[in-house]
C-alpha cells in the first residue's frame, strides 16, 4: 500500500478545516455566495488541469485525493484565496475596478512564501532544481498566479453585476470559462510570445510591479467596512502551515533566506488584514 506523504495529508486536512469555516460564512451571506465559492473551486481544478495539459511545466506528488494529475486540495485552495481575497478587497475604498488588482496581488504574497517551501516538501515539482530562478520556482508562475486570480476575479465581479438571477447564478459557470480562456491566453502569451522575443523578465516585472505601483497610488483605506475574520483565516492558515512544516522539515532552511521570506511575507498578510471584525 501506497502512503502519502503527511505533509500532503497535513495540508489536505488543513484545507478541509478551512472549507467548513469558509463555506459557512458564505451561506450565511446567500447561496448564491457559496456558489460563487464552489464556482472558485471548480475554476481551480480546472486551471490545473488545463494549465498541465497546455505546457507540462510541473507535476504534482501524490495526495490523498486526486483528479487525474491534479490534487483536489489545490483546486479547493484556488477557491479559498479566491475568496478571501475579494472579501477583504471589497472592504477597501479602491474602485471596483481596481479590486480584481488587490485580489491577485493579495494572492501572490501567499505564493511568494509557499511556492519555494512546497517544491522542497515534494508538493510538486518544476523539473529545474532547487536553484533555478527563485529558489526553484520559474518566475512565470507568479505571472500565472497573477493571471489566475485576475481573471477570475474581474469576470465574477463584471458579471455579477446584475441583481437578478443572470448575475446570482449563471455569473460564476461563465466566470470559470472566461477565467480559464484567460489563464489559457496569458499562459500561451508569455511562454510562445514574450519568451521567445526576449521579454519574459521585462513583462513580468511591468506587470507585477505596475500592479502594486497602481494599487498604492490609489491610495486605498483599508478595512473602511466590516469583513469576516475568514478574510484574514485564509492567508494567515496557509502562511502558518508552510513556515511550519518548512521548519519541521528543514525545507525552510534551504537556503536559509527562505525563512526570512517566509516570515516577512507572514508579516505583511497580519498586517493587512488583523482589524477584520466578523460581519
Amino acid at each position: 500500500m501506497e502512503f502519502t506523504n503527511p505533509y500532503f495529508t497535513a495540508f489536505e486536512l488543513m484545507v478541509l478545516v478551512l472549507v467548513f469555516f469558509v463555506g459557512r460564512h458564505a451561506r450565511r451571506r446567500g447561496t448564491h455566495v457559496l456558489w460563487q465559492l464552489i464556482a472558485g473551486m471548480i475554476f481551480g481544478v480546472l486551471l490545473e488541469w488545463a494549465t498541465i495539459q497546455q505546457l507540462a511545466a510541473y507535476e504534482y506528488g501524490r495526495f490523498l485525493i486526486m483528479l487525474g494529475d491534479v490534487p483536489i486540495v489545490i483546486g479547493v485552495s484556488w477557491g479559498l484565496i479566491i475568496y478571501s481575497a475579494r472579501l477583504f478587497s471589497d472592504a477597501t475604498t479602491l474602485p471596483g475596478w481596481a479590486r480584481p488588482i488587490l485580489d491577485a496581488l493579495l494572492a501572490l504574497n501567499i505564493d511568494l512564501a509557499m511556492d519555494a517551501v512546497a517544491i522542497r516538501l515534494g508538493m510538486w515539482d518544476w523539473g529545474q532544481g532547487l536553484q533555478f530562478e527563485y529558489f526553484g520556482v520559474p518566475w512565470a508562475n507568479f505571472w500565472a498566479w497573477f493571471w489566475v486570480v485576475l481573471s477570475f476575479s474581474a469576470s465574477l465581479r463584471l458579471l455579477a453585476r446584475p441583481a437578478a438571477w443572470f448575475g446570482r447564478w449563471l455569473a460564476p459557470l461563465l466566470a470559470i470559462v472566461v477565467g480559464t480562456l484567460g489563464v489559457v491566453g496569458t499562459n500561451a502569451l508569455i511562454v510562445f510570445v514574450l519568451l521567445p522575443a526576449g521579454l519574459y523578465l521585462p513583462s513580468i516585472g511591468a506587470v507585477l510591479g505596475g500592479a502594486l505601483l497602481l494599487v498604492l497610488a490609489l491610495r486605498p483605506r483599508f478595512h473602511a467596512a466590516k469583513i469576516g475574520k475568514v478574510a484574514t483565516a485564509v492567508p494567515v492558515a496557509f502562511h502558518l502551515y508552510f513556515l511550519l512544516a518548512g521548519l519541521i522539515s528543514g525545507a525552510i532552511l534551504d537556503p536559509p533566506i527562505l525563512l526570512l521570506v517566509s516570515v516577512l511575507m507572514g508579516a505583511i498578510a497580519w498586517a493587512l488584514h488583523k482589524p477584520a471584525q466578523i460581519s
